[in-house]
């Protein structure tokens, strides 16, 4: 396991709220959505340098990304190259 460091967030008093009905491990929970929103930023940051050395995605690109995000490239066929 992953060594861990203790911080102190601040959160509205209603979003905690809500965060404690979805779970019993608030640690557990906000470390996933962290986690999740470190991989977005840097995923938009990989993007951004791509679209600027080969200019923007086609139309046919972002349907391929979307279809091996979703898991259906086998039935789109746009991995059959």
């Amino acid at each position: 396991m992953s060594s861990t460091t203790r911080i102190t967030v601040t959160l509205p008093s209603d979003q905690v709220a809500e965060l404690r009905k979805l779970t019993d491990n608030v640690s557990g929970y906000v470390t996933e959505a962290v986690a999740r929103q470190i991989r977005h930023q840097l995923l938009g940051d990989d993007l951004r340098r791509h679209e600027e050395e080969h200019g923007p995605l086609s139309d046919e690109e972002i349907a391929e990304a979307h279809a091996k995000v979703s898991g259906s490239v086998g039935a789109t066929g746009a991995d059959a190259a």
